[in-house]
């Protein structure tokens, strides 16, 4: 097997799980807290591997996780491929920061992802009315850097450039 194309199908892993992840069951009292699986592992592939997941990628990859968790169709595919569209502009920023300074600017990205959530959700009548909806921002940008060591080990196990 060649090295691009087991490159390909462990990004696929990575996407798979955190899919798995997002459609885990949580209490009630922890469900508002619940990490933007998806988006991190989106986010991580498209800074390190920026010439194969781009906003095809991160599209497709929205529209599998609006049929997963039963939103709109087309809700999470717009906004992943906004969120990619600027990690991709800012990659080359974005990879020789910190890792820390990268979890501030995941912050703003996951940020930028429920603003247009919300957004599309008031054009339904689902708008939230807590404060809460903005809870995932902070628990993504507090779990950045153990997405961001996993996967980079992950990444460099296997060879993937």
């Amino acid at each position: 097997m060649s090295t691009g194309r087991r490159g390909i199908g462990l990004i696929f892993a990575t996407f798979v799980a955190a899919l798995v992840l997002t459609l885990v069951p949580m209490p009630d009292w922890s469900r508002l807290l619940r990490p933007e699986w998806t988006l991190l592992v989106l986010t991580y592939w498209a800074m390190a591997t920026p010439d194969r997941v781009g906003v095809g990628v991160a599209w497709l990859l929205g529209l599998f996780q609006d049929v997963a968790v039963g939103t709109l169709l087309g809700q999470h595919a717009l906004t992943f491929a906004l969120v990619t569209y600027v990690v991709l502009r800012l990659h080359p920023r974005l990879r020789i920061y910190p890792v820390w300074q990268q979890a501030v600017s995941l912050l703003v990205l996951v940020a930028l992802h429920l603003l247009v959530t919300r957004w599309i959700m008031g054009f339904t009548g689902n708008a939230p009315e807590t404060l809460w909806f903005w809870a995932p921002a902070a628990t993504s940008a507090v779990l950045w850097p153990l997405i961001f060591v996993f996967l980079r080990r992950l990444r460099r196990r296997y060879r993937i450039a």
